[in-house]
């Protein structure tokens, strides 16, 4: 009979480590400089329109200036959204911010060339702002997780609040230190414009359409029984046969009308109260900072819900008190209800951008809803700071404006609901 041959009793050697890659410190750094070059332009989109208000009152602009300049932001965002998706076919989301980014420091440089430079270049800001709204959502949906959306839009919201307001608040001590030159104050816009477009260089090198390292792509919702949707109603004009984009455009459009006659005449409303100047100044600057605060916690909260018709109502309610508490008592505690205003208002800019995400079916049909919405609210939103100075003219207060204000949020709740949730 034959023995068995012993087994060994020794451990196996255990295998060698796998040679290291590089790839996860590679995939780490591409993705800080991914989120740093978000950031930085996210920071800088809305530092132009944020420094008018607290200049107005001490800088010597008249009534037509301000008016002019409030109403032009809105006004060219909405004519020009509909060039965004041209841009993004043609370049993809990387190339298009890059390129709006270099769009929005010429507009700055141009803003401190006299009165004149500051009309022309407040149009080419708002130009260049108007295609950075409609790719944000489009970019962050197709290169963040699903999960981060939420977050990224509130990032994209607190950045844009905590520029703002930091410009906003240097404005009058530096017209003070510059001799009382408002040009040297509107410079300070120049240097986040410059590091926003050195911040998105690196994202020329991302081929159209890659998913950045560390990230996976969005999984594309899914599509309802019955017939396909055909391929134009995923384009800006398509989706307005719909009731969903028609209640996109009127969210967007009454909260983007409140939010740039608010930023354009909330100084004037507290000096008219008896708030000294500079103090407007800086009540317009914790304006700003409510809108970076409410800009990042409220779509965090509703990105986290399929049903987002609650945070439109609270948002209302924030708005209609900080109104309210203008209306009854503007002069008294203007701490309190300046950055109320600022939340409510900052929040429901940047819930906007999670709705298109929520609604929005797949990468085409977010950006059409964002554009569609967009072309449509901004043109609404024109109207604001125009209807407001005609109010306080004829009125001689600005009670009737604050009044048509809370009415404005009523007819929102009526009418933007349907763009907080999906069909059934």
């Amino acid at each position: 009979m034959s023995v068995p041959a012993r087994v060994s009793a020794s451990p196996a050697p255990s295998p060698s480590p796998p040679p290291t890659t590089g790839g996860p410190p590679r995939a780490t750094a591409s993705a800080v400089v991914l989120v740093t070059g978000f950031v930085l332009l996210s920071l800088n989109t809305r530092v132009a329109f944020g420094q008018l208000g607290p200049l107005a009152p001490v800088a010597g602009f008249g009534t037509g200036t301000v008016t002019l300049l409030g109403l032009l932001p809105p006004l060219c965002m909405g004519l020009f959204a509909p060039l965004a998706t041209p841009v993004r076919r043609r370049l993809g989301e990387e190339r298009g911010l890059f390129w709006a980014s270099v769009l929005l420091l010429a507009g700055a440089v141009v803003r401190v060339l006299g009165l004149p430079g500051l009309f022309v270049g407040t149009v080419i800001v708002s130009i260049a702002t108007a295609i950075v709204n409609v790719l944000i959502p489009v970019f962050v949906r197709s290169r963040f997780e699903h999960r981060r959306v939420g977050v990224m839009m509130g990032v994209y919201a607190l950045s844009m609040g905590a520029g703002s307001a930091l410009v906003a608040a240097l404005m009058v001590p530096v017209w003070q230190a510059s001799g009382h030159s408002w040009q040297t104050a509107m410079g300070l816009a120049v240097i986040p414009s410059a590091l926003a477009a050195v911040a998105f260089a690196p994202q020329l090198r991302a081929p159209a359409g890659a998913v950045r390292p560390g990230t996976s792509p969005t999984r594309p919702r899914p599509q309802p029984s019955g017939p396909s949707v055909p391929a134009r109603a995923a384009r800006p004009g398509g989706v307005l046969r719909t009731g969903l984009a028609w209640s996109l455009v009127a969210y967007f459009g009454f909260q983007t009308l409140l939010f740039y006659t608010t930023l354009a005449w909330l100084p004037a409303i507290l000096v008219d109260a008896g708030v000294a100047g500079t103090t407007a100044g800086t009540m317009q600057s914790l304006f700003i900072v409510g809108v970076a605060v409410g800009g990042f916690v409220l779509p965090v909260l509703a990105a986290a819900r399929a049903d987002q018709r609650p945070h439109l109502v609270g948002i209302l309610l924030i708005c209609a008190t900080g109104y309210a508490g203008l209306l009854a008592a503007p002069g008294s505690v203007p701490a309190l209800w300046s950055p109320l205003l600022g939340a409510g208002l900052g929040g429901g800019q940047a819930v906007a951008g999670v709705l298109y995400v929520k609604r929005g079916r797949d990468h085409e049909h977010v950006a059409a809803l964002s554009a569609a919405a967009q072309t449509g609210g901004y043109l609404i939103a024109a109207t604001g700071p125009l209807t407001a100075s005609v109010l306080r003219t004829a009125t001689g207060t600005w009670q009737a404006p604050l009044l048509t204000f809370l009415g404005v949020l009523a007819l929102s709740l009526v009418t933007s609901l349907r763009a907080g949730h999906d069909q059934p």
